[in-house]
């Protein structure tokens, strides 16, 4: 029996994914020792098993698979690729979809860059996507470059793709979120709606079950919107209630965003009673109320959340720590079960799984100095005070010390740090540790720098061993333009000890130095150390760029060219649109 790709498409559908994946083995093995076959057929062979990849998460192998796909695209007769550029309009963009008459590279190389952002590799799936001409993009494609874009920190670009999608549909309720929480105004938002234009032919179905003869306009589950045709006279926005309930949630989000609260709510009050037991708008209803401090109705609309939807996560955790603040441990103890029942892998599970240890443990000061850690991570230091304080409080050890002076020192309260470090060295007389800590706080302050320079000095005294000392002395070298001393420093220390922080710190010196060579090899020794080091990642990919003469805090030249400031929108439009 012969194997063919309408087999594998089927399985696909069906998310049959592993046995789609062994099938495309066979089909591709079958194809590439057949020397008649055409590069077509390889490409169109290869895409599928990458597709059956792509939803089995093995992304690497995807990733590999459809770049092997793209090389056969190269030799593919060039009638053949320009019929291929014609089908854009009818085949959708997710991973699982193919269309066996015709190869559309954009949408491969989509993929491609799908898969990397799954793997958090941000960089690599913003080159991708700009290899995409901009007027051949989908608004899927729109969307993941604007999340590239923010996640990248480049929040101009960002607004400028979030906006082109909402020009495309104004239902796009995740761009929404995010122009509000980048400082865009309400006013600005609703004006893309006016901007729309294609919808013009079309309706659009809010309902969740999709009516007969349509397709779906992108992959996302917060954002999916059913099209079907339009055949009366009246325009989409007419046929949706002037659209009034979309400005609305548009207000909302934007006086969350600006800390507007009272502001916030009353909107989503207003649209629970267009959408009563609208489980979204509950759900926001209830995170801004957690926010300020209105426990109990907080409580409320997550009870009335979970009543209509048991299953749901979202937000879980904000739940969980307001039952541990009303000492409700029945509730907490069932939300936690049950949330480990649907999903343990998602993050909310893991906070209300630590609220509930806390619990457990009342008497572990471990507990707490976690939960500070947690919360410094998420930037919340006035937040972690109160967990590395209540830590402090059942056991005055280092952890706890440390956690105090590094929050104070996130928000700038000097003098509280300097008390909370000097009160450490006092109980732990003998401890290196406890001497960086003042030094740290001293380093904090140019006029404490001297200072600090003593304390990271007495550590190492004490503890010659310590390299937390040793990297804060070479950075405190740094600062003061003593880049030999710190050279000196944590040269001697490579020599006796293999850590990769030491590594890439005094690379960062030599780069500093514009000694490009020797910072080449300590990253690169960093990295045999530490395949993982992150900080040795972007170090070497920073210094690629000084050795080829680029000046690596410059904007990718890419990047000029595709967007220009989000707000000057005749230029915007016309660089998207090209």
């Amino acid at each position: 029996m012969d194997i063919s790709k309408d087999q594998i498409a089927t399985l696909l559908d069906h998310d049959l994914h592993a046995s789609a994946q062994m099938l495309g083995c066979f089909l591709v093995s079958s194809t590439s020792a057949n020397p008649e076959t055409s590069p077509q057929l390889k490409a169109e062979n290869l895409i599928l098993l990458g597709d059956s990849l792509f939803r089995d998460r093995e992304y690497r192998r995807a990733i590999h698979t459809y770049k092997q796909a793209l090389q056969y695209c190269k030799i593919i007769p060039k009638q053949n690729s320009t019929s291929a550029r014609t089908s854009l309009s009818s085949r959708s963009s997710s991973p699982s979809s193919f269309n066996a008459s015709a190869i559309n590279e954009n949408e491969v190389k989509f993929k491609i860059a799908s898969c990397h952002s799954s793997l958090n590799e941000t960089r690599l799936a913003l080159a991708e996507m700009e290899g995409i001409p901009s007027k051949a993009r989908t608004l899927q494609m729109s969307l993941l470059m604007a999340k590239l874009f923010r996640n990248s920190r480049h929040n101009r670009y960002a607004i400028a793709c979030y906006r082109e999608c909402l020009r495309n549909c104004p239902y796009v309720m995740e761009a929404i979120i995010a122009l509000a929480e980048l400082g865009v105004a309400a006013k600005d938002i609703i004006s893309l709606f006016s901007q729309v234009c294609s919808f013009e032919n079309h309706t659009i179905s809010l309902s969740p079950h999709p009516p007969e003869n349509l397709f779906e306009f992108g992959a996302y589950p917060t954002t999916a919107i059913f099209i079907t045709s339009y055949k009366s006279g009246r325009t989409p926005f007419e046929h949706i209630d002037s659209n009034r309930w979309l400005q609305r949630y548009v207000e909302a989000q934007c006086c969350v965003a600006s800390n507007d609260y009272k502001g916030g709510l009353e909107l989503f009050a207003e649209l629970l009673q267009r959408f009563p037991s609208n489980i979204h708008i509950l759900l926001e209803t209830a995170k801004v109320e957690a926010i300020i401090g209105k426990s109990d109705e907080a409580i409320v609309n997550f009870e009335k959340v979970r009543s209509l939807d048991p299953f749901l996560i979202t937000y879980m955790d904000e739940y969980a720590i307001l039952l541990k603040g009303k000492s409700d441990y029945t509730k907490l103890n069932k939300l936690v079960h049950d949330l480990l029942s649907i999903d343990p892998t998602r993050p909310e599970v893991f906070v209300a799984l630590s609220v509930l240890w806390e619990r457990k443990d009342e008497r572990g000061a471990l507990s707490y100095a976690e939960k500070g850690n947690i919360l410094l991570s998420l930037k919340r230091p006035e937040v972690a005070v109160i967990a590395f304080r209540g830590a402090h409080d059942l056991r005055a050890d280092l952890r706890s010390y440390q956690g105090l002076v590094h929050s104070y020192l996130a928000f700038s309260k000097t003098k509280e740090a300097l008390h909370a470090a000097r009160e450490a060295m006092k109980a732990m007389p003998q401890s290196a540790k406890a001497l960086k800590l003042v030094g740290d706080v001293h380093a904090s302050n140019s006029s404490g720098r001297e200072k600090a320079k003593k304390f990271y000095e007495s550590a190492l005294r004490l503890e010659p061993g310590y390299f937390g000392a040793a990297l804060a002395l070479a950075e405190l070298h740094c600062v003061e333009g003593r880049n030999g001393d710190a050279v000196s420093l944590l040269e001697r220390y490579v020599k006796d000890w293999a850590d990769d922080s030491l590594h890439v710190k005094l690379a960062q010196v030599y780069a500093a130095t514009n000694a490009l060579q020797e910072a080449l090899s300590h990253y690169q020794a960093a990295l045999r150390l530490n395949p993982q080091n992150e900080a040795a990642k972007k170090g070497l990919e920073r210094l690629e760029k000084q050795m080829k003469g680029v000046d690596p805090d410059a904007p990718e030249e890419d990047e000029e060219n595709e967007v220009e400031d989000a707000d000057e929108e005749p230029d915007e439009i016309e660089l998207l649109r090209e």
